[in-house]
Parts: C-alpha cells; structure tokens; sequence
C-alpha cells in the first residue's frame, strides 16, 4: 500500500446533532449528538488508512484546544505533523434530519500568520519526499489566500508529487488553475465558483474545456446521481445506489479517499469508480463514515452501474 500526506489548513472540531425535523425559531430536542476531530484532510485520512494506506496528517492546529486532535490522530496511529499554532480549531454544528437533509453552521478557524505558513513549508519540505500521494481537502484559515494554495499547489507538483485537491469557493478556483493531478468537487460548487450550470456531463465538460484544463483526474460528486469521472482518454459515469440518507458529513471524502485507493492500486477505471462510489453510498447511511466489513461494500458496488460518458 502507499504512504500518502494528508493536508487539512482549516481543521473542525465537528458536533453534529440528530433531529428528527428541524424547527427554526423553536425549542429543538436532540435524538443524538456526537462531537469529533474532523475537518476534510483528516476525513479523507481516516478512509485512506482503513484502505490499508499508511498516513501522514499535517495543516494546522490551534494549540488550545488540541487534545481532541492529539487523542484522534495517536488512535488512528496517524503520522502527526501539524503546526500549532495561537487559538483554537473552530467549531462546526451540524444538524442532521430524518429527512437526510443536513444543515451546518461552521466557524472561522484561527488566524495562520507568516511565521506559522514557514514552519508548514519546512515542514512539508521534508515530508514530500517519503510519500506517493499529496491530498489537501478543505477550506482555509483566516491568514491563508486562495493565491497561496495555488502556490502551495505548484510547489508541491514540482517536486514531482501527485496532488489531489478537494475545496470550494475561490480556493476551488485557485486549485483547478493550478492544474493538480486530481480534483474533486461537488455539482453546487462548480456552479457557485464559475457561475454556470453543471448538473450535467455536457455542462461539466463545457466549463472545464473553457477552462482549458489540464487537470488528469476530475471527479464530479452529484449527490443521488451519481459521479461523473471526466478523464482525458475516457469518462465515466456511475449510478448510485439507493440509500437511507443519515448523514452526508463525509461522503465527498469517502469518495475522494476511494479514487486515490482504487488509483493507486492500479484496479480497472470502471473498478475504481465503482468501489469509490459503494465507500461514499455507505458514508451517507450513517452518522460517521467509518468503514465496515467490505462486505457492505461489495453488496453496494452490486447495485451501482458504470457507463462510459466518452
């Protein structure tokens, strides 16, 4: 298996409360609520290593509040390397519905001055030798620009590393022009960073033929249908199965975590799809997305369905 790096700028400490229905403006009565160390980076880290990989996990931290991180991080045996940095890692509430429709609040995160963005770059500059794969998901910290995770982006290809990327906003605009090796984003983001539609396989290949792309591996999250993997020699389309929606804290990952696997372990493209998309299916069934016997896994790639798009 691969030793991948795992970057997470903007950690969360994620509280997420289960409702049967919320009501805006009334008393709420929680059925359950569970409070973890999260954040995309350390998300897609955790699926990775219940692959089989082996993970370095490095970002920031706030140094206050770190002892929920420390505790995480040493229980999935994780390579620490995070900067710590002055404050605390935000909070974000998630509020999930019987429905499956999920509602977040999401904090600001700390301040990364100078000195701190040094001490990753050092830091960083050591780690990118050792590792196969480089993954930064997520958003970034106050202090951190969308300039300079493109900059960060490029660094890192020039020391001849594969970069996968998964963000939103200007930042997922700032990553797709630094041109990784594989992006991930959802129908909604694309829309909401280049303001044209993208619901559909002719649409996704329109904005990034104008885009003039030259990222190999785009993968297009697209909820109940499905995932699009555009690819410049052939593209695919998998179906999704049909799931009782929990939570989708975690399905975006789940899904990232699963190409970066299938990619790495040389499997077909339709394989890779496929497994990617049963590992993200059964994230949205649960509140967490830890992996369980592979079982469950091959029962859902039973009923997903892979079409060539090209």
């Amino acid at each position: 298996m691969a030793k991948i790096l795992s970057i997470t700028l903007n950690p969360a400490i994620d509280l997420t409360v289960q409702l049967d229905q919320l009501k805006v403006g009334e008393v709420n009565r929680q059925l359950t609520a569970q409070s973890h160390a999260a954040g995309k980076g350390l998300n897609v880290a955790q699926v990775l290593k219940d692959l089989g990989h082996e993970l370095i996990v490095s970002g920031f931290l706030g140094q206050e509040n770190r002892q929920i991180f420390d505790h995480h991080i040493q229980q999935e045996q994780f390579d620490n390397q995070f900067i710590y940095v002055a404050g605390q890692t935000r909070q974000n509430i998630k509020v999930a519905e019987a429905s499956g429709q999920m509602t977040d609040i999401n904090g600001k995160g700390f301040f990364v001055d100078t000195s701190a963005k040094q001490q990753l770059r050092e830091r960083l500059s050591q780690l990118i030798l050792e590792v196969d794969v480089i993954v930064i998901a997520g958003s970034l910290p106050q202090g951190f620009s969308a300039e300079e995770l493109s900059t960060l982006i490029l660094w890192l290809q020039s020391a001849g590393k594969k970069v996968a990327v998964d963000t939103s906003g200007v930042a997922l605009k700032a990553a797709i022009a630094a041109h990784p090796w594989l992006i991930k984003p959802n129908t909604d983001e694309l829309t909401e960073t280049y303001h044209l539609p993208a619901e559909t396989f002719a649409e996704q290949q329109h904005l990034f033929a104008s885009l003039n792309s030259q990222i190999e591996h785009m993968v297009v999250s697209m909820g109940e249908n499905g995932v699009n993997w555009l690819h410049r020699t052939q593209t695919l389309h998998a179906t999704a199965p049909k799931v009782t929606v929990q939570s989708t804290v975690g399905a975006g990952d789940s899904l990232l975590a699963g190409m970066i696997h299938g990619l790495l372990s040389s499997t077909s493209p339709e394989e890779t799809l496929k497994t990617a998309t049963a590992i993200a299916s059964n994230a949205v069934t649960q509140i967490g997305f830890a992996l369980p016997d592979f079982a469950v896994i091959e029962d859902l790639k039973s009923q997903i369905s892979v079409q060539s798009l090209s």
